[in-house]
């Protein structure tokens, strides 16, 4: 059984926010932040949008490229780290808006989630249990983000993006590798608001309720696991990196995916790159890019394709497979 995507899709907020406004908010400029992150601007949730509803838009846009009927949909993954809720997931509530019949759950590996989810997906599937997975990474960033911290809040934006995975004719997936590393999990964390250390009165004011980031060791650990990653899958599919025609990396900063260009010795032309539009949506970013280079047409049938992602856990994998459509 070959086992691929059926149909991508994404969702962005309305508003954007630009790195001129931000300048606005915190000490920083625009040359600043682009020449060290690449990002020229990122879209921002409206007060009445939460994760799922993000979700759900790029739900039924890929669905809708699938061309298939909603109600094939057997199970439903969102990986997100910002749900709307403890309890219920995200996932139910994009079920319920779908209104279809189906399972659902949500995945926690925060910037890698996608990659955890789509092997999750591929597996139901391959196991004989499901025929149709949606899966969906989907974040709303902004709520977890301190707008007086220069140092997170000019990375990260809001957005979604999903696929539709089930039986292929030709291609699909080939290789996957996950890892997690929790001895580094202070690097990237929400310290409070769990059951470690409850919301309070007290987290609130020392807004530990936000996203706190050492940005210098997230980026070596991102240069360090990125080609080890990579290395992986392409070693179990004995292929070399030449042979591959597109990287969908995370898109966290420039400068990690030149650093991987250089090292794979490939031009940047292989890597789809659109950070400059919508920073680092976490989970939702490597769907999103996937779902922008397919209609943008950089996708054709049979091309061999990696995706990416490195990030909070700390977790980092990927995947290589071939295109289907």
């Amino acid at each position: 059984m070959k086992i691929g995507v059926l149909g991508t899709g994404s969702f962005a907020p309305e508003k954007i926010l630009t790195n001129d406004d931000l300048a606005k908010m915190v000490d920083t400029n625009d040359e600043w932040i682009s020449t060290r992150t690449g990002i020229k601007e990122r879209r921002i949730a409206s007060a009445d949008e939460a994760t799922s509803d993000l979700a759900y838009r790029a739900a039924l846009n890929a669905i809708d490229n699938a061309g298939i009927d909603k109600n094939e949909i057997e199970l439903v993954i969102v990986a997100t780290m910002t749900s709307d809720h403890f309890t219920p997931s995200t996932a139910a509530l994009v079920q319920d808006k779908l209104g279809i019949k189906a399972a659902a759950f949500d995945l926690s590996a925060a910037c890698t989630g996608f990659i955890y989810a789509f092997t999750t997906g591929y597996s139901f599937i391959k196991a004989g249990i499901y025929k149709k997975v949606l899966v969906i990474g989907a974040e709303t960033m902004s709520r977890v983000t301190d707008w007086t911290d220069r140092g997170t809040c000019i990375l990260f934006g809001d957005g979604a993006g999903a696929v539709v995975l089930g039986e292929t004719e030709t291609g699909g997936f080939i290789s996957s590798h996950l890892v997690a590393d929790g001895s580094g999990a202070c690097e990237l964390l929400v310290p409070a608001g769990g059951s470690r250390t409850p919301a309070s009165h007290e987290t609130l004011d020392n807004k530990d309720v936000y996203l706190k980031m050492n940005g210098r060791e997230i980026f070596k650990f991102a240069v360090k696991v990125f080609p080890e990653t990579v290395e992986n899958i392409l070693e179990q599919a004995n292929i070399t990196a030449d042979d591959i025609d597109l990287f969908v990396p995370h898109q966290a900063n420039i400068r990690i995916i030149e650093s991987i260009s250089k090292r794979f010795k490939q031009p940047m032309e292989k890597f789809y790159v659109n950070l400059h539009k919508y920073g680092n949506t976490s989970g939702a970013s490597v769907p999103l890019a996937l779902d922008e280079a397919n209609r943008e047409g950089r996708l054709k049938k049979g091309d061999k394709v990696v995706i990416v992602g490195f990030g909070g856990g700390l977790t980092y994998g990927s995947i290589l497979f071939e295109w289907s459509k």
